[in-house]
Parts: structure tokens; C-alpha cells; sequence
């Protein structure tokens, strides 16, 4: 069955203060999907009003705040079309160094909040008997880096809920869609630097090793040479809208060359050849100290 055309599919995206998310509101904007787009604070995305977006208020870690975005693109459409779960951060660092907290608060925003929205958004999709939901996941939801264990836990996660909801709601005329990136040429790489940088449990046997892992991540998003395969936040908005337009959309789209090496790299490895590339990039706590 052909997909309804643009301007009767009302998208609500969230995470749209940068990157994919306002790469992703401003395309389909222009593409002539009536677009809502999101973030915590609605002042940071103000300037998204003159490219055809409406603005709400969403924080994804908040239950009000998100059945009141949900309700009102159902009171002017009756039902939200496309669901774009974009809002994520990363938390990175040794996993005994990162106070649960901090793990709580990524879960909530990484995979709580994706899945409440989704839970929000689904029984009026359900009544049309039509939808997409796209939730974007990353190429680190194949494969673990060290001190990036909380943040690729996440992404697992969002996969298996992916992949279990993708079954459960076919028949109601739902469509999943998972969208793995690669590198992406945004503010991503500095906000999981301070957020390493921010750890209180810093100082002590993991000092060197969250160091080096804030380095490498500097070096990955900024001038080492993986990144020169990555790509930007529009190369993920393009992916998006071929993945709504289609009438039968792929269940996975990966996203730039570096996605496509490594995750085909770590496949061909087994895990003990995967722990020693590693050690080749990464010091090893307790042996490189």
C-alpha cells in the first residue's frame, strides 16, 4: 500500500536543538511533511518556525511533557504518522567510574523516554491502522568500545525493544524503522567529552584510561582518520525521509562508510580478535597504567 502523501503525515520529532534532529526537521519541512519539532527548552530551536516546523516543548524524560506534545499533534491530525525517537546523548567513561545516577539519566533519556513516547503514540496509530515509528539507534549498538559501555548499552537496548515492537505492531499497519549511524559530524563527540570530563569518580585507578578515551573521541569526531568517513546530520535526515516515503521500508538503514567498516569489521572478528584490536587503540586499566 502506497504511503499517504506528505502533508497528511504529521512527523514529531524530538532531540531537535542540533545535529540529526534539526538536519531532520528542516528536510522534511521542505519536503512538505507538516513537521513538529521538539527539545527541552523551545527558545534553542526558535529559528526552526521559519523553516516551516512547528515548535513544542518536549522533554523526553518527562511524562507531561510528552503526552502534551503527543496530544497536540492528535488534536490537529488526530494521530501522529511518523515518530522520530532522536533525543539521546552519550555517557561515556570505565563502568565502575560512573555513578549510577549518571547511568540512570541516560537510560531515562535514551531508552525510557523512546519507549514511553512510543507507548504514547501508538494507540492512535493503531486506530488509523497506519504509522511509522523511527528510532535512531547508531552503528555502536553492533559492537562495544571500552569507557563506552553505558552509552552502547542504551543502543542495545533500543534495538531488542526495536525489534520486538516491529512484530507486535505490523499487523496494526505500523511500520519500525532502525536508523544506525555512523560518525556523525555534529556537537555529539564534544557532549560525550564533558559529559567523560564531568565524572565524578574520575580521580583513582581509571584516571589515565577516561582520559585517553575523551582523547580518542576527539580524535574520532575531529581529525583521526575514521573521521573522514563519517558524514553529517543531513546524510541521517536523507535516510530518514527515504525510510518514511517508502511503501516498504527496510527495517535497517546504516548510515555512512565508517558505520558500514566497522560494523562489518567487527563481524568478521571473534571476540578475543575484537578485545586485541582494541588493546591496539586503547590503554588497558591495570597493564598500560
Amino acid at each position: 500500500m502506497p504511503q499517504p502523501a506528505p502533508s497528511s503525515r504529521p512527523v514529531l520529532i524530538t532531540g531537535c536543538s542540533s545535529g540529526i534532529g534539526r538536519a531532520t526537521a528542516t528536510r522534511l519541512a521542505a519536503a512538505g511533511f507538516p513537521v513538529y519539532a521538539t527539545a527541552r527548552r523551545p527558545e534553542s530551536i526558535a529559528d526552526l518556525e521559519g523553516a516551516g516546523c512547528r515548535i513544542l516543548a518536549l522533554d523526553v524524560t518527562d511524562e507531561d511533557s510528552m503526552r502534551a506534545a503527543v496530544a497536540a499533534v492528535e488534536a490537529e491530525h488526530g494521530a501522529v504518522g511518523v515518530l522520530v525517537n532522536n533525543a539521546g546523548y552519550s555517557q561515556s567513561g570505565a563502568v565502575e567510574s560512573i555513578a549510577l545516577d549518571d547511568v540512570r539519566r541516560q537510560f531515562e533519556t535514551n531508552v525510557f523516554g523512546l519507549m514511553r513516547l512510543t507507548q504514547l503514540a501508538l494507540p492512535a496509530m493503531r486506530a488509523q491502522r497506519s504509522g511509522t515509528i523511527v528510532n535512531v539507534s547508531s552503528m555502536g549498538a553492533n559492537f562495544t568500545f571500552p569507557g563506552g559501555g553505558v552509552y552502547h548499552a542504551t543502543k542495545y537496548a533500543l534495538e531488542a525493544i526495536s525489534d520486538a515492537l516491529r512484530f507486535e505492531v505490523k499487523g496494526f499497519g505500523v511500520d519500525v524503522v532502525v536508523i544506525q549511524p555512523g560518525l556523525i559530524r555534529t556537537g555529539f563527540g564534544d557532549a560525550a567529552v564533558s559529559a567523560l570530563e564531568a565524572t565524578d569518580a574520575r580521580e583513582g585507578a581509571y584516571d589515565a584510561f577516561n582520559a585517553r578515551v575523551a582523547q580518542a573521541t576527539e580524535e574520532v569526531y575531529e581529525k583521526g582518520p575514521l573521521a573522514k568517513l563519517g558524514g553529517e546530520p543531513d546524510d541521517v535526515a536523507k535516510a530518514i525521509e527515504k525510510a518514511i516515503r517508502a511503501s516498504k521500508p527496510r527495517i535497517r538503514y546504516r548510515v555512512t562508510p565508517s558505520a558500514h567498516l566497522l560494523v562489518g569489521q567487527r563481524a568478521l572478528m571473534t571476540d578475543g580478535m575484537w578485545d586485541a584490536f582494541l588493546r591496539t587503540q586503547f590503554p588497558q586499566p591495570g597493564k598500560d597504567a
